[in-house]
């Protein structure tokens, strides 16, 4: 059994930009206004709100 050192991991990098967060919350404001569904306008209120949480 060898005991080589593993190299450490890099630096994680974000996957989305502050932009890419506003971007988001505005089309899903957009399309919270064109759903009757009150199942699906909870769902996409509660991501708005974590979208928020990042900005």
């Amino acid at each position: 059994m060898t005991t080589e050192a593993k190299p450490e991991p890099g630096r994680a990098r974000a996957l989305l930009s502050t932009a890419d967060f506003r971007l988001l919350r505005t089309a899903l404001a957009a399309y919270a206004k064109t759903t009757d569904d009150r199942e699906e306008l909870a769902k996409i209120n509660a991501l708005h709100h974590r979208l928020g949480t990042y900005s």
